[in-house]
């Protein structure tokens, strides 16, 4: 009888194994997948061949298949994000495919939000009241939603008299931004060199000669921050 993975090539089966995940599959699981496909191969030489592949292997496939889809003119690709590879539909298609979720209400940050998120997002980790010396206005509220979004999370307390919060984005910040990492981020490492005001330790606020703070225009963050639907995940 002939072996039911003798058709497929190692692509093929790393393409399948993404597509059918529920979530998107890292690189050690896909190989963790391969492996234990081939301990329970028997003579299906295929599967045994593929239990051999490394990451480095299955990045290069996956490479190859982003390309595939990249240059087929299709509707869906294939995107690495911070918790792993997944299929995803063209952004083009958001009109249409919301259709099929008429339910989900995507809420959009405010101009406030925004501002906010940007400076945690370029500075982290960054205390509160070195957002408000920034901003120049109170960020209480702004920071409550940031956090009941999951976009922003405590990330210990600083160093200092007092020992306040302090804050950084989270997982998630990157996966609803398209980033793998913060180092993404548009002008990141020109942008972390600028100085900003902050407040010093007998609370006041310490700013940065003019020129410096000329330069520090809060940055746009890489996409539209409008929440993705459920749909456009697969």
């Amino acid at each position: 009888m002939e072996s039911l993975s003798a058709n497929l090539t190692l692509k093929q089966v790393v393409e399948a194994l993404v597509f059918a995940s529920p979530k998107p599959l890292s690189t050690s699981e896909i190989v963790a997948a391969l492996k234990a496909a081939g301990a329970n191969a028997n003579d299906d030489q295929s599967a045994l061949d593929y239990a051999k592949a490394g990451e480095a292997d299955v990045v290069t496939l996956l490479g190859e298949v982003q390309s595939d889809f990249a240059g087929s003119g299709r509707a869906s690709r294939l995107v690495e994000q911070v918790n792993g590879w997944s299929f995803v539909t063209d952004p083009a298609a958001a009109r249409w495919v919301r259709q099929l979720y008429p339910e989900a209400k995507p809420t959009r940050l405010t101009g406030p939000q925004l501002e906010t998120l940007a400076i945690i997002a370029y500075r982290q980790p960054v205390t509160r009241a070195d957002i408000e010396a920034v901003r120049g206005v109170a960020v209480d509220s702004v920071m409550q939603v940031l956090l009941e979004r999951a976009l922003v999370k405590i990330a210990g307390r600083a160093e200092v008299p007092g020992r306040p919060l302090l804050y950084e984005t989270t997982e998630y910040f990157l996966q609803h931004f398209g980033l793998k990492n913060v180092e993404e981020l548009p002008n990141s490492q020109e942008l972390k060199r600028v100085p900003l005001p902050r407040v010093t330790a007998a609370g006041k606020k310490d700013t940065p000669d003019a020129e410096a703070v000329a330069t520090t225009e809060t940055p746009e963050l890489p996409i539209n921050p409008e929440p993705p639907p459920p749909d456009e995940s697969r």
